[in-house]
Order: structure tokens, then C-alpha cells, then sequence
């Protein structure tokens, strides 16, 4: 047995026993994934067979499934996707910051700040009760009718109404994360000096956003999905160009389109989530060590 130069200690050498633990666990794993693809094999080799002899299929894929209508299509949706986008990235912008203020405004400790309080509690409650297409309607068209601002594009009121929606959904996903936090963590922290300011912006914020990172992303990609709705109010994004194709071509293939170019543009989001909560899971299971 080999030694490591400079030390008198053996290198770690496995037992016999352990060796024959890891190969067991290989196989099992091996074995596990080959029967999951086996059967998605199945499923799925029977979920096509039903649908491909189905007496209407012929009717469907016309409509549905046209790859030449897909392709004379995929400019405008493509286009109307960037819109999207561009809508999704300033929203996103948007809710992390005024969903942090909500959320701290409603852990704001004392009597003096209860109106505060009321305030971030009631605008939550509201827009967490109300549906996101009613807030669009709303904002898309009663604000302009103030005559407040000049006129504005329609996506511009869209992603307004996005961020008022789900500020609320992030404040309290926040809120329970700043309340997760174990309180000697602030006693800590101002014991060493920290204003209270500081103290939320240094160490409980950080942890409060790696508690809740898995429903944080979850809300994203929840939002990604909402993005689609701006079209109710005008914005040719990809669900408007798919409709404006559908209505010249009278083929449906292009809603299926758009639909999937949503599904590409959410999956790394989803994929991301599934990640980091498997990290954070497997992190708590072996006693926080990562």
C-alpha cells in the first residue's frame, strides 16, 4: 500500500464491501433508467397510434399541424416573440423591485409603520384576488382614459399591469423568506454594528432569497406564460401575429406555433427550477454541507 510523501498516513483505500455497495447502486441506477425510457417509449409510441388512428386525425393535422403554413407563419410570431420578451425583461426588472419593497414594508417592525403595514397588506391582497387579464383591461384601458400621459403603446400598459400583478405574488414569496430567517441572525448582526438597514440588506435578505429561489422562479416562469396576455390590448406579440395569421390563412397551425416557441422559451426557466430545488433539497438532507 502506497503512501502519500510526507505524511504517515495511508491513502483511503474502500473496502471490498463498500466496492460491491457502488456497483450494486450503478446497476440499480443503470437498470431504473432504462426502464423509464422503456416505458416513455411505450407511452409515447401509443399516444401516437391512437391519435394518428383516430377517425379525425386526417382533419386535424390539416389544421393544426400544417409545417408550410408553420413556416410562412414563423416570421411574424417570431418577431411578436422578441416583443414578448423584451416585455418579460423589464417586468421581471420591475417586480423584483417593487416586490423587495412590499415585502419589507410588511416586516417593517414598530406602531409608527403599521399604516405602511396596512398599505403593502391591502395592495397584496387586492392583486393577488384579481385576475391578471382583468388587471390588462383595466390598466390598458382605463388609465389611458385619464388622459394623464400621453398615449402609449399598448405592450407599455401591459407590462404595468404585469408588474402590479405579480409584485404582489413575489412580496410574499419574500415575506416568507425574510420571516424564515432565524432572528438571532439580526441580533447578530446589529450585536457587530450593523444598522437595520444593513442588517436586512447584508444578511437576512440573502438567505431570504435562497430560501425561497425555487418559488421565486416558479412565479418567473408563471410570468413568462402571463407575457402572452399583453395581446388583449393591442401589441402584436407572437399570440397577436399567430392570430392575425390564423385569420388570413384559416388554418390554426400558427397558435400551435407560437405555443411552442413559449414552451422553448420557458423550458431552461423550468429546467433551472427543477435544479436549483434538487440542490437545495439535497443540501438540507446532508445538514446544510454542500
Amino acid at each position: 500500500m502506497s503512501r502519500t510523501p510526507g505524511s504517515g498516513a495511508a491513502p483511503f483505500e474502500p473496502s471490498a464491501i463498500e466496492l460491491e455497495r457502488r456497483a450494486f447502486r450503478r446497476a440499480r441506477k443503470a437498470r431504473s433508467v432504462l426502464v423509464s425510457v422503456a416505458s416513455t417509449l411505450v407511452f409515447a409510441a401509443v399516444l401516437v397510434l391512437v391519435l394518428v388512428n383516430s377517425p379525425g386525425w386526417a382533419r386535424v393535422r390539416e389544421t393544426f399541424f400544417d409545417w408550410d403554413v408553420a413556416m410562412g407563419a414563423f416570421p411574424r410570431v417570431i418577431e411578436g416573440l422578441w416583443l414578448n420578451i423584451q416585455v418579460l425583461v423589464i417586468a421581471a426588472i420591475g417586480v423584483a423591485i417593487l416586490g423587495t419593497l412590499l415585502a419589507v414594508a410588511r416586516t417593517l417592525r414598530g406602531a409608527v409603520f403599521t399604516p405602511i403595514r396596512l398599505a403593502a397588506a391591502v395592495y397584496t391582497d387586492f392583486f393577488r384576488g384579481i385576475p391578471v387579464l382583468l388587471v390588462l383591461y383595466l390598466v390598458g384601458f382605463g388609465v389611458p382614459g385619464l388622459e394623464i400621459t400621453g398615449r402609449m403603446p399598448p405592450q407599455f400598459w401591459g407590462t404595468i399591469a404585469l408588474i402590479l400583478c405579480y409584485s404582489a405574488y413575489v412580496a410574499e414569496v419574500l415575506r416568507a423568506g425574510i420571516e424564515a430567517v432565524h432572528p438571532s441572525q439580526r441580533l447578530a448582526a446589529r450585536s457587530l454594528g450593523l444598522s437595520h438597514g444593513k442588517t436586512l440588506r447584508l444578511v437576512v435578505l440573502p438567505q431570504a432569497v435562497r430560501k425561497v429561489t425555487p418559488a421565486l422562479m416558479n412565479d418567473f416562469v408563471s410570468m413568462q406564460k402571463d407575457v402572452g396576455l399583453i395581446s388583449v390590448l393591442g401589441a402584436v406579440d407572437a399570440i397577436r401575429a399567430a392570430q392575425i395569421e390564423v385569420a388570413s390563412s384559416y388554418n390554426f397551425t400558427p397558435y400551435v406555433l407560437a405555443g411552442v416557441l413559449f414552451v422553448l422559451l420557458s423550458l431552461p426557466f423550468i429546467r433551472l427550477t427543477d435544479w436549483i430545488t434538487a440542490r437545495a433539497q439535497k443540501r438540507e438532507q446532508i445538514g446544510g454541507s454542500v
